[in-house]
């Protein structure tokens, strides 16, 4: 809706408001009744990582339209997310390249996804080749960036949001992350075995994120020294968490929250074409995956995962089941830790775009609905 307004309890204050808004734009934030026990008020849920949704394979499909990405928007939005980063893993770079501009294209024209589909994350070839690292990208089509990349995807994205993951560990990646940085691109590590020394030399270059920590990894780890613990002892470094309760245990989740200061934690879904579907067979790109009952997402025949069929508003309260929390206590950490990431503002105030989502919880706290008005 265009216009209109909303009473509710603000999620991390708990008092009551008054919201207005006109033309997608809040208009008036007021005290409200008291009495609105049972509704909350809280930002909308911001995924960086969206390789597609409800059906929708962003990676797949070289004819993708305005009719696609507007379905795959609205189940995001029925599902408490009201804006994503549009997500590509690694292919050929032309390929990648003109799916962006397609998808741009589309989007410029576009209000409603205008306000939905706020950035671009491009997610390889840059990685590492490494068994276990690699996940399901294809070590085929792995390079090293080059400058030509880093200026043809600033050029391609125009002003927007860009997020950017390598592997620091590849040839010229200290000055890729540098020139993305000078470039207004955020540089997230990830599908990487970097050494302590090299990851500390590319936060110094401009490294910011870390993708979904605790996947794109081996199984099996040495006790001493791993990617984990590096990422744990590099101050300046933000990672993503899938909070499924598969792609990261609930143990590992606890400590994971333990080891790192709670503004240096946000949560993604890296949703692919299933999320938000029923079971079946989906695809990212040429990779053909299953997805069970189970919602956990898997190459026919193989144990590793690729993506997640996680819908985000699930994974605001599987979060605060694994930590023992209030959904409130995890909200930020879907909502306003992304936006600090990439540079944007994800708040109710006056002035932001009214894809705020009004929150039913039940009596014992636990999150029951979040939609977005």
């Amino acid at each position: 809706m265009h216009h209109g307004q909303m009473c509710g309890r603000h999620f991390a204050s708990g008092q009551p408001l008054r919201l207005k808004w006109s033309d997608g734009v809040i208009s008036e934030v007021s005290a409200g009744p008291a009495d609105m026990s049972g509704t909350w008020l809280a930002p909308t849920l911001l995924d960086l990582q969206i390789n597609g949704y409800g059906g929708v394979d962003f990676q797949r499909d070289d004819h993708l339209t305005e009719a696609h990405l507007l379905s795959a928007a609205r189940q995001m939005r029925r599902d408490g997310c009201g804006r994503f980063f549009f997500t590509l893993i690694t292919d050929e770079w032309p390929k990648l390249m003109s799916r962006v501009r397609r998808a741009k294209a589309i989007r410029d024209a576009s209000p409603e996804l205008r306000t939905a589909l706020v950035g671009w994350h491009i997610e390889g070839p840059f990685l590492s080749p490494e068994v276990g690292f690699k996940g399901a990208h294809n070590p085929a089509v792995m390079r090293d960036a080059t400058e030509a990349d880093i200026r043809e995807l600033r050029a391609v994205t125009g002003c927007d949001p860009v997020l950017l993951t390598l592997a620091p560990e590849r040839g010229g990646s200290l000055e890729a992350i540098r020139l993305s940085t000078s470039l207004g691109i955020v540089v997230s590590l990830g599908h990487t075995n970097v050494s302590a020394d090299t990851m500390r030399a590319a936060v110094a270059a401009g490294a910011r994120g870390f993708t979904h920590l605790g996947n794109g990894i081996p199984q099996q780890l040495d006790r001493h020294d791993n990617i984990l613990w590096r990422v744990f002892d590099t101050p300046g470094l933000m990672p993503s968490l899938i909070p499924d309760t598969h792609h990261v245990s609930p143990l590992l989740f606890r400590h994971m929250h333990r080891a790192l200061p709670p503004e240096r934690i946000y949560y993604t879904t890296d949703a692919m074409s299933a999320a938000g579907a029923p079971p079946g067979r989906y695809t990212i790109g040429s990779i053909e995956l299953e997805v069970g009952a189970d919602q956990i997402v898997r190459q026919p025949g193989k144990p590793n995962f690729a993506g997640s069929a996680l819908k985000p508003v699930d994974g605001i309260t599987r979060a605060a089941q694994m930590l023992g929390k209030s959904w409130r206590d995890v909200w930020p950490h879907f909502s306003q830790r992304p936006a600090e990431l990439m540079g944007l503002r994800n708040e109710i105030e006056v002035g932001q775009p009214a894809d705020f989502c009004v929150v039913t919880a039940g009596a014992d706290g636990m999150l029951l609905e979040a939609q977005i008005p």
